[in-house]
């Protein structure tokens, strides 16, 4: 069976491009709580970015950011079908299997709506879906302090690790008993960084059972916490 299955990772990360067509066709998923810069752009929000909402859940490269190189192995679920190339720096923002989008990786303290979250807090993230994937992982960077906003987004501006974590550790990823099927939607509280002014989210959900994730950037401004009210609430 374990050679059945490399066989078949084998032709699909290296030569049979239909059946990844034809897969990667129905992959869809995108950031709608905080707004990534895609979203914001088929909500009309961001200026000059004529992206519809098809578009804005198709932004698919291969997994395992910051890694460079495909063809390697998921450290924590080695039988997950190994990872095609992740995007290359000064296009992370804007590259797809399904076409890249150029625009998106423009890069300036202004270019894009920013969406106002609070240093150090906690934060939702809501990812919702035009088809369910049988899931690994789903990891948030963020750009480290002291970045460029009028450069690039590259490896180097991002931490290398990831803030947040969410592992579905399910194995193997066929077993149906494995439970990778995220929930629509799929929510996730995450710690912030402590951050202020102008600052990049990098969400990144993985898929197991492709060479695949999906990339979504979010343009956020991070504001000071103020002191807890009253009723607790933050």
């Amino acid at each position: 069976m374990r050679h059945l299955f490399r066989l078949w990772s084998s032709a699909l990360f290296g030569g049979a491009a239909s059946l990844f067509v034809v897969a990667s066709a129905f992959a869809q998923g995108r950031l709608t709580e905080p707004a990534s810069r895609v979203v914001l752009c088929a909500e009309h929000r961001n200026k000059d970015c004529p992206i519809d909402l098809q578009r804005a859940s198709s932004m698919e490269s291969g997994k395992f950011f910051p890694a460079k190189k495909g063809g390697l192995l998921d450290s924590t679920a080695p039988t997950d079908v190994q990872n095609a190339a992740p995007p290359e720096d000064g296009h992370i923002a804007g590259s797809s299997v399904r076409g890249d989008v150029p625009l998106l990786n423009e890069q300036t303290p202004t270019r894009w709506e920013k969406i106002a979250l609070r240093s150090g807090a906690k934060q939702k993230f809501k990812w919702e879906y035009g088809a369910i994937h049988l899931t690994r992982r789903w990891n948030y960077f963020i750009t480290r302090l002291g970045w460029n906003p009028s450069s690039p987004l590259t490896r180097s501006q991002f931490e290398v690790k990831p803030f947040c974590t969410v592992l579905n550790p399910g194995q193997p990823f066929w077993d149906p008993n494995a439970n990778l099927i995220p929930q629509e939607p799929t929510e996730h509280m995450c710690d912030l960084p402590k951050r202020t002014g102008y600052h990049v989210i990098l969400a990144v959900w993985e898929v197991a059972s492709s060479p695949m994730a999906f990339y979504q950037i979010v343009d956020a401004t991070f504001e000071e916490r103020k002191a807890s009210s009253a009723s607790g609430s933050d």
